[in-house]
Parts: structure tokens; sequence; C-alpha cells
């Protein structure tokens, strides 16, 4: 589908690769990955033909045609949701005579943007009235709409909470064309991608299965090019200590001779040594002062924001040294309770008391909640000295070293930093307060993956209470001792880690179990009975020919369900079969056939359980 042929980009004197080919096929899923710099974004540049090789090709199948999904979107105009996600098609004839209408295109551009997490009702607003990362989560459903036979997406994770990456990355799964994605998410990248492209040190390296393969076969890779690099430097050690000794000596001159145009022969071809050109933040969380054994401590906390509850009668206690997520549906209330314990909305009834000596750390999902955008870099760490800390313009700029803002790129304006920048701005201004109870909302969040191992690395040597909020498995499993889950204004507690935590709920899916709970995670609303009331009524007995009907109805969804199971397996063999992808255009259809019967089994076994769960009411 695509070749790229011994292509080179410079810049200036700085080459960012050199002589890189790749043949992409309509079936490969890749995950391009490499230290920021290294050229990803450049590569997508040019196979877009938004900039030009310096030398080789790319060129395209004819037919071939992709969709491409940047890290931040353009500005909108007047364009409704929906006109977004089918690229400004006619949906409606415009006389009689126009029949030139795919009637499937709206249907399925909303139930695409259902899944992303749209309203109903939203997909008939404009687009300007929605936030940045609305506006891109439409764009992905402007993708997903048209199907093209390559997806170029860059950093396409990055807009969606877990709910609806949950979604897309199922949707992924099923898509009918070939994939290159730019992600930081390695369970993302684990569950999509067949083949990892690194970027690294000028060069392009191919990498045969997920992530956590990639990471396996680098290291191996890496070990035998030191061997080979130790054994080369062994030999080119024995020769050359020949030379030294015999080189002077006539009866031995042509022996040594020989040797040298040996050890010259060597160095032509010699293995390099394995470099770790990464550049990496590294640092420590300072020690921060001990507080009291109880850090804080919530009682019959109420929180709503207007007619909405958010909680009820809500307690809660935290002590010292605890590293605890928090887990639920999206809407249960995590972020409010970070905010809530961070003392950045004020509650509406019950108490909020911290501990002895308790000091303060809150990492917001917005960063710009923690940085002041119209400051430097420089200015929004040292507006943080105080009498206590006595902070230095020495040590301001080695904090902000060590988090990679050198030289004059701690003069930047916050306002033009990446998101990835950000991210490490705000930690940075962690380490000149060191607070011992640190709330953290999504911090993996823009972070690249050797910055997320660093920080894993700083929080597991941390000594301060620790609560925070992710949608990373390996960030969570790292890190938590505890897991909190919050449904319904409710708080369950689990005394172990994130496995523990998998095994009591008995969850299907370490993902998914992250939101698990109801669709609605809200508490008992002011307009509805609350909790522990006396019901108005006693429950209506079922009567015989009623409970009848109802088993009738669960006996005709479950057969629904049945067949659905039978065709996907169905689908799926067909799909595994090697003789599908003789045929042109089959493999595709299949594909389609296959997304669509899967959202109906979906969509059938849910309303299974919930005629189950009615039936099962009607026979108590």
């Amino acid at each position: 589908m695509l070749t790229i042929a011994d292509v080179s980009k410079s810049y200036g004197t700085r080459t960012l690769f050199s002589d890189v080919s790749l043949f992409i096929a309509r079936s490969d899923r890749y995950g391009l990955v490499g230290p920021n710099g290294a050229g990803k974004t450049t590569l997508f540049n040019l196979i877009l033909s938004e900039e030009s090789p310096d030398s080789g090709t790319i060129e395209w199948e004819r037919g071939a045609n992709f969709g491409f999904l940047p890290q931040e979107s353009a500005p909108v105009g007047d364009e409704t949701v929906l006109q977004i996600a089918t690229s400004g098609r006619k949906l409606l004839p415009e006389d009689d005579d126009d029949y030139d209408i795919d009637w499937t295109l709206e249907p399925r551009a909303k139930k695409i943007l259902a899944g992303l997490g749209f309203r109903e009702g939203d997909a008939d607003k404009q687009a300007r009235t929605f936030s940045g990362g609305w506006v891109m989560r439409a764009h992905i459903a402007r993708l997903l709409v048209a199907e093209p036979s390559l997806l170029l997406l860059d950093e396409p994770t990055n807009h969606l909470d877990l709910e609806a990456l949950l979604w897309f990355q199922d949707h992924l799964t099923r898509y009918p064309g070939g994939l290159v994605v730019i992600s930081h998410d390695r369970a993302f990248l684990n569950a999509l991608c067949t083949g990892i492209l690194e970027m690294r040190g000028g060069t392009l390296n191919r990498y045969t299965g997920n992530y956590d393969d990639y990471l396996a076969e680098k290291e191996a890779r890496k070990e035998q090019q030191a061997a080979a690099f130790k054994n080369q430097q062994r030999e080119i050690a024995h020769l050359q200590r020949f030379v030294d000794r015999f080189g002077a000596k006539a009866s031995m001159a042509s022996r040594a001779k020989s040797k040298e145009k040996q050890i010259e022969r060597l160095e032509a071809v010699a293995v390099d040594e394995p470099q770790d050109d990464l550049k990496r933040i590294h640092f420590k969380f300072p020690k921060p002062p001990r507080s009291g054994l109880k850090v804080v401590e919530l009682e019959h906390v109420e929180q709503a924001y207007g007619d909405h509850v958010v909680y009820r009668y809500l307690n809660f206690t935290a002590e010292r040294g605890q590293k605890i997520v928090l887990v639920g549906p999206n809407g249960a209330g995590k972020s409010t309770l970070l905010k809530i314990l961070a003392g950045v909305v004020p509650i509406n009834g019950g108490t909020l008391e911290l501990g002895s000596n308790v000091v303060t750390g809150y990492f917001s999902q917005n960063r710009l909640d923690n940085l002041h955008v119209g400051a430097t870099v420089f200015e929004n760490v040292m507006e943080l000295r105080t009498n206590e800390n006595q902070l230095t313009e020495q040590q301001g700029r080695a904090i902000l070293g060590a988090f990679l803002f050198r030289k004059d790129d701690v003069h930047k304006k916050v306002s033009v930093l990446s998101g990835g920048e950000k991210s490490r701005l705000a930690l940075a201004r962690l380490l000149v307060k060191p607070p011992n109870l640190l709330l953290m909302d999504e911090p993996t969040t823009h972070l690249d993956i050797p910055s997320i191992d660093a920080l894993v690395g700083a929080l597991k040597e941390y000594d301060g209470t620790f609560i925070f909020i992710s949608h990373d498995v390996y960030f969570i499993r790292a890190l938590a001792q505890n897991v909190l889950h919050v449904h319904s204004g409710r708080l369950t507690p689990y005394a172990g880690n994130y496995d523990y935590y998998l095994d009591k709920s008995r969850a299907k899916n370490e993902r998914a179990a992250l939101t698990a709970g109801f669709t609605d995670a809200r508490p008992v609303q002011a307009n509805a009975p609350r909790p522990g009331a006396k019901a108005a009524k006693e429950p209506v007995r079922a009567s015989p020919s009623e409970l009848k009907k109802l088993r009738i109805e669960v006996g005709h969804l479950e057969e629904n369900v049945s067949k659905l199971e039978a065709k996907q397996n169905e689908l799926t063999a067909a799909l595994e079969a090697p003789e599908t992808y003789s045929e042109p255009g089959k493999a595709q259809h299949l594909n389609r056939e296959l997304s669509t019967v899967v959202d109906e089994l979906s969509a059938a076994t849910a309303a299974w359980e919930q005629a189950a769960s009615g039936l099962a009411e009607a026979e108590k």
C-alpha cells in the first residue's frame, strides 16, 4: 500500500534520519515510538506530502488513501459535530432528481459519535461550542466513518477518557484498513499493534509483535550488539598488542603490517557500542515533612453542582504512607473526590480535616490549573521560593534541568509548551515544595514512556501519602497498594493492589475494570428517595401470566444472543482462513460485517441481562 525507499531528512546541519525504508501492507498495524525529537511527526509529514524528503521516494499504491489525526485540531467554523463526522457530505437530497445519497452515512456517524462519548442531540450542535478535546473526538469519528486504507494517528488517546478509549480501541481491532499510530499508551499499543517502528539515532528499526514484544526483542538485540562489540574490541586489542610489540622489529615488520591492515578491516565493519541516546527526566521527590498517622478525613461530606448530586454522606480516611488508586465509572466523582481532598472545591456539607503537619500537593488533569500561562517556565518555578526553602536561581535551573528544560528552554512561555512539557513543568513545581499528601489526576497523560518510567521510579521511593487516578494499568500496577472503587456516591475499599482488586471484583478485563460499575454512576439524586427512606408502596407481585411472558421474552433474547455468538465465531473463522485474502475486498467486507455483529451482540447481551434481572426480581 505504501513504499518508503531510502528517505533522508535534515534541518540545517541536523540530520533527523537517513536512508529510511519501509513497506506498509493493508493489514499492517504499526506503533511508531522513539524519543521526542527523533522525527516521528516529521515522518508523518513526509507521508502526508506536507514536507519533501531530501532524498529517496515515497509511493502509494493506486487507489490507496489515508486519514490523518494530528495531536491538535485546527480551529473550527460553524459546522456541526455531525458535519465533521461525515466530512461535510450530503445527508439529504437537494431536489427530486438528487439520488446521490448514502443513507447509511448518518446512522453510522451517530453510532460512532455515541461510542466516543457524545450524547444524543450533540451531533447537531456547532463544534465550536465544544472543547478542543471533544472536537478531536469528532475528527476521530470522521476517520472511522470514512474508513481510509491507512490511518495515521498522532497521540489519539490524549483526547479520550477511559470509556471512550476502550470503545475506540475495540473498534480499531476490527478496523478493515492499516494503521500507524504514535502513542505513549503501552496497553493501547499492546492491544492493537502487530509491529513496532522505532525512530532512534537517525534510523528506523522494525520489530515484530506488540509493545511488550518490542521491549523484549530490543533488549535481546542490545545484548547481542554488546557481545559482538566486546568480541571485536577484544580481537582488535589483541592485534594491536602484536603491532605495538613487534612493529619496530625488521624481522616482524611484514607480519605487523599485515596485522595493522587486519585492524583497519575490523574497524571498518565494527559494531557500534550500544548507546542509550534518550534524554530522560530523572528526579527524586525530596523527603517531605513527616505527617501524623491520620493524614486526611472526610465525615458526612455532601457535594453537588447545582441539582447534580455527586456525594451524599461521604466518609473517607487516608493514613500516612498509603498509595491509593481511585477506580470507577466516568461521572462517579473520582476527580471531584481528589479536588475535595486538595481543598480545590469547597464542600457543601460535612467536614474535611487534615492531619497534623500535612502539606498537600495537587496535580490536576488540566495541567494549566497548576501553571501560570502568562509566565515563563523559570518564573513558574521561582515564584514558589519561600523563606523556608530559600530557592536560588541555580537550584531552580537544576530542578528544571532534571525535567529537560535547559538553556533557553527555561525562558519559554507556558502558553507555547507542548502537552508533555506542561506535564513535566507541573511535576517540577512539586519538587520545590514537597508535599506529604500527593494527589494526582491522570499524571501520565502527555508523558512519553521513558518519562512515565522515571515518574514511577520517583513515586516508588516517595515517603508520603499518594492518592491518584489513572487509566494506565502499568502505572497502577507499579504503584497502587490499595484500590478505592467509587460508584454511585459510595466508596468501596480493597485492601490490596490492583491484581487483588481484579480477583475480588471478578473483573474480565484489566482496563475495563477501571470503569467497572453501572452506567449511571451518580448517587441517588435530590428528587429521588434517599438511601434508607421507606418506600412509598409495597412492590407489586407479578401474576403467573406475567411471569410466563417474562420467561418467554428472556428465552427469545437468549436465543438471539446465541445466534449472534455463532455468527461472530463463523466470521472470525473466515477471517482466520488464508483463502479469504486471495479474493480482493473479501477481508474488508468480512471485517465490516463482524464489526456490525459484535455491536449487535453487545446490545443483545445487555438486553438479555436486563430482562433476566427483571425476571429474577419478579420470581422473588
